[in-house]
């Protein structure tokens, strides 16, 4: 599939990653694709950009999701100190023992693998460069494939920002069809 790719569509995956690396994650999911395509400038961009997405917005909501989900607050009222008892933990077990996976303090170094949902997106760019009697994928088809289902955290992150998504799923099939003409 990979070889349909055009030289935008390749960027977009790798830099879906770069983007996961960045948040410090351990997986690339559809939101480090949506990032990726929003970080370019290109006609995708600019088509996000007028419906009211942005890279910057959108990270920050990512980076919110990703915060410490220990409540300091609530466990004080439950007498425990979340302050002491991770630094007995580190004491003990290392720096970032009780960091969830992909909100520690390095990087990932390996090979970060795509989500299910992730994959799946990848697919359905295909699939709609299919349906639109085009040979290449390209970054539209991607971004197509990553607004595709309601159930990807790409689509969750665009209607939370204020998106209308069908509406921006339709202007990227006019571009598209207007980029095959």
């Amino acid at each position: 599939m990979f070889e349909r790719f055009t030289e935008d569509a390749r960027q977009v995956v790798t830099g879906a990653q770069e983007q996961a690396r960045a948040l410090k994650h351990h997986h690339i999911g559809t939101e480090h694709l949506l990032l990726s395509l929003l970080d370019g400038d290109t006609a995708m961009t600019r088509a996000m950009g007028e419906h009211g997405l942005d890279a910057s917005g959108i990270r920050a909501r990512i980076t919110r999701m990703s915060e410490d989900p220990l409540d300091p607050e609530a466990l004080r009222t439950l007498g425990i100190d979340l302050d002491a008892v991770r630094e007995a933990t580190e004491r003990a077990f290392g720096e970032g023992a009780l960091d969830a996976p992909g909100a520690g303090s390095g990087r990932p170094r390996r090979h970060i693998p795509f989500t299910p949902k992730a994959k799946k997106a990848l697919e359905l760019s295909l699939r709609h460069a299919i349906r639109l009697n085009q040979k290449e994928i390209r970054d539209g088809h991607v971004l197509l494939g990553v607004l595709h289902d309601d159930g990807f955290l790409s689509v969750r992150l665009a209607a939370e920002a204020g998106v209308d998504v069908p509406e921006l799923r339709a202007r990227i099939e006019r571009l598209m069809g207007s980029a095959a003409a």
